[in-house]
């Protein structure tokens, strides 16, 4: 067996909830045949204390940025606590940076993806977001910004980085990346336990 992966995904006051817990879904259904887990999913928040997510969701992080373990792949969700609070708040910002510089994987879901803009990671590269925000994203300098899509991997010999549109694109997004580290069986067999049309 496969050494298992941890997942580690952002968690911030007014992050949209699919946005995380639709990748946290993915990624916890996704076994072998021996129902043996491929991925250990945690959150992590600036500080371990309880988060209130879009609407009201009340969510308490596993980890904080001082206590968290290694992580391999780094899922970075959206919402209005991204794109206006986060998107300025530079503890948040850096430690995208020195995660993703160490991780296997970098995912961003929906308005996340204006976080890795404002890290610098997009440059030189192509993503997509929130069609509500693809000009906001398009403002940040050399990102080829593409719309009308699920996701983009815009992986290359520096970094795997995939962005994906709104919300529940992240489901899909979180699919392909399963897709990506294991292979299209897993993928599949995951989707079809969501009740997923990955199309």
């Amino acid at each position: 067996m496969t050494s298992i992966r941890t997942v580690g995904i952002l968690l911030f006051n007014e992050v949209e909830v699919l946005d995380f817990a639709g990748p946290f879904e993915v990624f916890s259904l996704a076994e072998n045949d021996s129902s043996d887990k491929h991925f250990d999913v945690i959150t992590i928040a600036e500080h371990q204390a309880p988060i209130s997510a879009r609407n009201g969701l009340t969510v308490i992080p596993d980890y904080s940025f001082d206590n968290h373990p290694t992580i391999d792949v780094l899922v970075i969700p959206g919402g209005y606590g991204a794109e206006k609070i986060e998107i300025n708040n530079p503890v948040v910002i850096d430690w995208i940076i020195s995660q993703a510089k160490i991780t296997e994987l970098t995912l961003s879901v929906c308005t996340g993806a204006l976080l890795l803009a404002k890290a610098g990671l997009l440059a030189g590269k192509s993503a997509t977001t929130h069609w509500m925000d693809l000009d906001n994203l398009a403002s940040y300098p050399n990102i080829e910004v593409i719309a009308n899509t699920r996701f983009v991997d815009a992986s290359d010999e520096t970094a795997k980085l995939v962005t994906s549109a709104g919300i529940s694109a992240g489901i899909h997004a979180s699919l392909y990346c399963v897709k990506k580290l294991l292979d299209s069986q897993t993928m599949q067999t995951t989707a079809r336990r969501m009740e997923f049309d990955i199309g």
